[in-house]
């Protein structure tokens, strides 16, 4: 028997603790992801084949950096989120799941970070 009333159970957020919290920060990241695209995109689309003088102007203006910079981080912070969900609901190992999880965390941000300095070096060369 619970003495919990159904609005204690609701904002328990489910067996973790924490399951609307990751569900509305894919939400989050995926509005983000539609709006940053098309303003990635335009520039980006525009930059390839030109020569690096061409490329190194287009992203020097701060605009263009930043929108970069932000496509970059939310891309891929949302891809961590969308692995975390495909490995915890599919390796049923813990140590294997602990291990994944981790590296999915570790690889999402080393190759964000990777891409904000190929971006910071080509704006600030």
């Amino acid at each position: 028997m619970s003495y919990r009333t159904e609005r204690q159970r609701v904002q328990g957020l489910g067996a973790a603790g924490d399951g609307t919290h990751h569900w509305w920060r894919q939400r989050v990241t995926a509005v983000a992801m539609v709006l940053l695209t098309p303003f990635f995109l335009f520039p980006f689309v525009r930059a390839l084949g030109s020569s690096w003088e061409d490329v190194r102007a287009l992203y020097a203006t701060p605009l263009h950096a930043v929108v970069a910079v932000l496509f970059v981080l939310v891309g891929f912070n949302h891809l961590q989120l969308g692995l975390q969900v495909v490995i915890e609901d599919y390796v049923h190992d813990k140590p294997l799941r602990t291990t994944l999880l981790l590296a999915n965390m570790f690889i999402c941000w080393a190759l964000a970070l990777i891409g904000v300095f190929a971006i910071a070096r080509i704006a600030f060369a």
